[in-house]
């Protein structure tokens, strides 16, 4: 689902993941990351897919750094980023944006 959000600008942090194999709990932590991101100061909204062989993007978007840096300090998102870093992915990138332009086609209803 494309994530509402308000006229620019704001921010956007790209997680691009390739995961290891196997689940470990992985699934319900991911979960529970956007149940607590969704209650963060700032959060704005997310948007997520990964394919059959476990490369994935999520992009989580932020109304300015401060909010982003908050989340990254959180004491249980920090708790996961760790177990992702031993066990969840091969490999990652993380890169922070901010949108200066938006631009929606399709129906409107449910977003902005």
């Amino acid at each position: 689902m494309i994530a509402p959000t308000p006229e620019p600008p704001y921010y956007a942090v790209i997680f691009s993941s390739q995961r290891t194999d196997g689940d470990r709990g992985y699934a319900a932590m991911a979960d529970r990351m956007e149940e607590l991101a969704r209650r963060q100061p700032g959060f704005l909204g997310v948007e997520s897919a990964r394919d059959a062989e476990g490369f994935g993007i999520t992009v989580s978007y932020w109304k300015d750094e401060a909010s982003i840096a908050a989340w990254k300090a959180q004491a249980e998102h920090a708790a996961a980023q760790r177990l992702g870093r031993e066990q969840w992915y091969e490999t990652f990138q993380v890169r922070v944006c901010r949108v200066e332009r938006a631009h929606l086609m399709g129906p409107r209803e449910g977003l902005r």
